[in-house]
C-alpha cells in the first residue's frame, strides 16, 4: 500500500492536481490559509492516471470490503470515480447528492435504493470528513448498509480521523499528505526548507501562516 501511495502523489503532482505554494498561499472556502490545493479530477483526462487509479480503488475495496455489493459516489468529485470503479468490479453504482434536488422527485440519493445492501461510498479526496460523513448518514437513513469509504487522498488531519472514528466509518485513502510531501521533495517541487513548514500547515491548518 506504501508504494502506491508514494506513486499515486507523483501521478497526482506530475498531472499537476496537486499544487503546492508555500509563499503564496490558496484560500479554501473555509476561510482556511492552505499551501495546497488538490483537485482530483484532472486525473479523469488522463486514461493512464485515470485507470491506475480506479483500479487502485477496486483493489482496495476488494481487500478490506469484500462484501461490498454497490457503489456509492458523493457529488460531485466522487460520480464518476465511484462509476468507473463500480464498472471495474461489475456491481451496481448509486451517488449522494449534498443535499435534496430542488425539483422532480427531490432525491438526495440518484440511483436504485435496495435497502439492507453492502455500500461502499467513493470519495475523490477527504479533508475534516464533514461532506463524507454527511452521504453517509443520508445512505444509512435510506437504510443501506455502509461497510466504509475509499478516497484517492487525504490530508490525515487528526479532526477527520475523530469523525470517522465517532461515526464508526473505516476510511481508506491510496495516498496522504505525507507520501505528497516525501514525492514533492523527490521531484523538487519544495525544498527542504520548506518541508518543515508545510508539516506545520498540517499539523495546525487552521492557525497556520
Amino acid at each position: 500500500m506504501e508504494d502506491t501511495a508514494h506513486l499515486v502523489a507523483k501521478k497526482l503532482l506530475e498531472i499537476n492536481a496537486i499544487k503546492l505554494n508555500v509563499e503564496t498561499p490558496f484560500t479554501w472556502a473555509s476561510g482556511w490559509k492552505s499551501p495546497i490545493y488538490c483537485d482530483n479530477r484532472l486525473s479523469l483526462s488522463y486514461p493512464d492516471v485515470r485507470t491506475y487509479i480506479k483500479q487502485q480503488l477496486a483493489n482496495t475495496i476488494k481487500k478490506n470490503f469484500g462484501e461490498v455489493e454497490a457503489i456509492a459516489g458523493v457529488a460531485t468529485a466522487g460520480i464518476p470515480q465511484g462509476a468507473l470503479v463500480a464498472d471495474v468490479l461489475n456491481i451496481p453504482f448509486i451517488y449522494v447528492r449534498s443535499k435534496p434536488k430542488g425539483h422532480g422527485m427531490e432525491n438526495m440519493i440518484e440511483g436504485k435504493i435496495t435497502q439492507g445492501q453492502k455500500i461502499v461510498v467513493i470519495e475523490d479526496l477527504i479533508s475534516t470528513g464533514g461532506s463524507s460523513l454527511k452521504a453517509v448518514d443520508a445512505l444509512k437513513a435510506n437504510e443501506f448498509s455502509v461497510l466504509g469509504m475509499v478516497s484517492i487522498f487525504t490530508y490525515g488531519f487528526d479532526l477527520a480521523e475523530e469523525n470517522f472514528t465517532k461515526a464508526n466509518i473505516k476510511a481508506l485513502s491510496l495516498s496522504s499528505y505525507n507520501e505528497l510531501i516525501d514525492e514533492a521533495l523527490k521531484l523538487n517541487y519544495i525544498t527542504r526548507e520548506q518541508v518543515s513548514n508545510l508539516k506545520k500547515w498540517r499539523e495546525d491548518p487552521a492557525n497556520w501562516g
